[in-house]
């Protein structure tokens, strides 16, 4: 192994693991107040946070398996790949839950509290997580009914390595291209129906910039998701290249698609939170700044 893909193999992983750090952190937050864990709006965040943290790992250990040429059972590969696509598509779809939940609480707030329970909130992620693997645990039954041997064979860890017809590679593109049009019309309506309503019910300029700058926090930070869907593409377009130059560009494709945003993504929403945001603070400072009151759940 020379020093470039040392250097590369540091990069990866000490980002995965400051990040994986940070989402701890985030969740022992959660924990330690109970008007936390009864809120939906964090039971969401809090369910992105444990996805994420398990997608980073997951992905952290595919690519130290590929750093090192190592090989695995096709029955270990499959169960690795099924836990990494799953929480891959699980993070916007939870994202798409949580602008449904804010549409619920801004437009229609006389019935937030009947219709965005904490029981229905764990029912919206077990629909999250039904969703986000439905497609994968095709994958993965198919050779355990058509070809069980199939399992058993030694390969080079990677989602391609376990497919058995060709079908399979359409539907998974199928499926890609029908969650981000339903997450990305999600996002466009809930949150024009939020604006509109912040318009139309507020006459007061600071709330309506609030509501807009929410707006357009939560829109950068299911984007940064969203692109995840393009790592696919962009890789068979630069797999045409030169051998040397697309494995530098498969690399920074990796960081930049899949890492990064699962990295920022929960970071943007917890620091802006104005009710986590200082608890947050407390304990990443190890209780050297005083924490305000938490008071504000609406």
């Amino acid at each position: 192994m020379n020093w470039v893909t040392t250097l590369k193999m540091i990069i990866v992983l000490s980002t995965c693991f400051f990040f994986i750090s940070v989402n701890g952190m985030m969740l022992f937050v959660l924990r330690s107040k109970p008007c936390f864990r009864e809120t939906p709006r964090y039971i969401l965040f809090a369910h992105m946070l444990l996805n994420d943290s398990i997608h980073l790992l997951i992905s952290m250990l595919l690519y130290i398996l590929a750093m090192l040429y190592l090989h695995l059972v096709r029955a270990v590969c499959a169960v690795l790949v099924l836990l990494s696509s799953t929480t891959f598509y699980n993070t916007p779809l939870n994202l798409a839950v949580m602008a449904l939940e804010r549409y619920i609480a801004i437009c229609f707030p006389l019935r937030h509290s009947e219709m965005a329970t904490p029981q229905r909130t764990g029912v919206a992620i077990a629909v999250v997580w039904f969703l986000g693997s439905v497609n994968h645990l095709i994958d993965v039954f198919v050779p355990l009914i058509t070809e069980p041997s199939f399992l058993l064979t030694p390969v080079f860890c990677t989602r391609e390595q376990i497919l058995m017809f060709k079908w399979q590679a359409n539907a998974y593109q199928g499926f890609t291209a029908f969650y981000f049009v339903c997450v990305g019309l999600i996002l466009v309506f809930t949150y024009v129906a939020i604006m509109l309503e912040a318009k139309s019910v507020s006459s007061d300029k600071a709330s309506v910039t609030k509501a807009r700058n929410t707006v357009l926090l939560h829109t950068i930070q299911l984007c940064l998701c969203l692109t995840s869907f393009l790592y696919g593409v962009i890789e068979a377009l630069i797999a045409r290249m030169d051998a040397s130059v697309f494995i530098h560009l498969r690399y920074m494709n990796f960081i930049v698609l899949l890492i990064l945003p699962r990295c920022l993504s929960p970071l943007i929403y917890g620091l802006r939170d104005e009710s986590l945001k200082p608890i947050f603070k407390y304990y990443l400072t190890c209780g050297s700044k005083k924490v305000k009151p938490v008071s504000n759940f609406k």
